[in-house]
């Protein structure tokens, strides 16, 4: 049976049909999962985005204009490099976790939703919330 509001059982149907829980054990089994799964969303974001960092950090000179102040005079040498396909494919996977969790959420199990709420939560503290938080900005414009 599908939900349509928020509902409080230890019976959930999760991502797929074979992923049923009927038991206290196995319903705490897969809170965890959820909590674990959104934590490393946190991770992977924490990693692509200092990868971005220090991508970025390489490839310019101190001496030379930021890529936010003068966008179209950009190089497009090294266009392809590791880097990017390295920070594509954490976007890629990053992507696809992120919409799984949405999905696990989209079951309306009470439970389900704060494992994953408090899963980003505590992701967020252990690999996010350091001093070095700075914003990568892909485009200048607030509106883009």
């Amino acid at each position: 049976m599908m939900h349509m509001t928020f509902y409080w059982s230890t019976s959930v149907t999760l991502l797929i049909d074979s992923w049923k829980t009927e038991s206290w054990a196995s319903y705490g089994l897969t809170l965890l999962a959820c909590l674990i799964a959104s934590a490393f969303y946190q991770y992977l974001e924490d990693r692509r985005i200092r990868l971005k960092l220090i991508a970025a950090s390489v490839g310019s000179s101190p001496a030379s204009a930021s890529p936010i102040e003068e966008p179209l005079l950009q190089s497009k040498i090294g266009r392809w490099s590791a880097t990017k396909f390295a920070g594509a494919a954490l976007f890629g996977i990053n992507s696809a976790i992120g919409y799984l969790i949405m999905l696990a959420v989209m079951s309306f199990n009470g439970g389900v939703f704060l494992a994953v709420v408090l899963g980003l939560a505590i992701g967020y503290l252990l690999f996010r919330s350091g001093d070095g938080d700075v914003a990568v900005v892909d485009n200048a414009c607030a509106c883009a």
